[in-house]
């Protein structure tokens, strides 16, 4: 299928590893040139030698999202290189501590609200411009299934990913009419750093190993494994194709039917 997208170019958050990485790759893959960020350069070297191999423009630019600063240059930089503003936006920087409400400090909520709401919101207006000109904008945003459901070591994460959730409603009805559409994907328990992460404080408090922890978490996924990353970058990619034209202010849940919530 066509996906419309050659040519095209997408700035993606977080773009050096896991769900960004691969959703990078998914829309490099189509013809789209990328521009990645992210904090680590050794990172981001290897995934633009990744893209570039499969024939399209991509650039790295070492960033951290927490400032505006930093995302203020990185879009900006971006857009001189490639010569043109971003058609696409994949807003997938985040960050976590895994550990219970007692142990969260004043610090620690802030910087990950800077760190992914705030981002996301400072991304999505950076780039507007851009995408208002050419009539044309996809904008995705990555926030967790907490957003749905509460989970003990993920306090700030259900904050944070609730406020993706509603900042993707809202924007959307205010960019549709000219032609820009923001959706949300909300990863399941997807097999990342940050994942292993929890799975490994999680064993900690159990008094197991992670491999008891992993196997515990995919009793309680119907589709009885872990999420991928490319399973997340798939989504993102239909958000941006041209079979979801009309299809915005949406969150679409790739957990492996493992969510227990039924949005209406």
């Amino acid at each position: 299928m066509d996906f419309g997208l050659n040519g095209k170019t997408a700035f993606v958050t977080g773009g050096s590893r896991g769900i960004g990485k691969a959703t990078a790759m998914a829309l490099a893959e189509r013809g789209v040139d990328v521009a990645i960020c992210g904090r680590t350069r050794e990172t981001l070297d290897e995934a633009v030698a990744e893209i570039e191999a499969l024939g399209v423009r991509a650039w790295a630019y070492e960033a951290d999202v927490s400032r505006l600063e930093d995302i203020q240059r990185f879009v900006s930089d971006a857009a001189a290189t490639a010569g043109t503003g971003a058609d696409i936006l994949i807003n997938n920087a985040v960050t976590s501590i895994p550990a219970p409400f007692d142990e969260q400090t004043d610090e620690d909520w802030q910087y990950h609200i800077n760190v992914k709401l705030m981002a996301y919101i400072r991304c999505a207006r950076e780039v507007l411009p851009f995408m208002r000109e050419k009539k044309w904008g996809r904008i995705v945003n990555i926030g967790g299934m907490t957003a749905r459901i509460s989970a003990p070591l993920r306090v700030t994460n259900g904050i944070v990913n609730a406020g993706v959730s509603n900042f993707t409603k809202s924007l959307s009805g205010q960019v549709g009419p000219q032609n820009i559409t923001v959706n949300c994907v909300h990863p399941g328990f997807t097999a990342t750093e940050r994942m292993m992460a929890n799975f490994d404080r999680r064993a900690r408090d159990a008094g197991v190993s992670r491999d008891d922890i992993a196997a515990e978490t995919i009793v309680a996924i119907p589709m009885g494994r872990l999420i991928e990353s490319r399973d997340l970058a798939n989504a993102a990619l239909f958000f941006c194709s041209p079979l979801a034209d009309i299809v915005t202010g949406q969150s679409i849940a790739v957990d492996g039917g493992s969510g227990e919530s039924v949005p209406y």
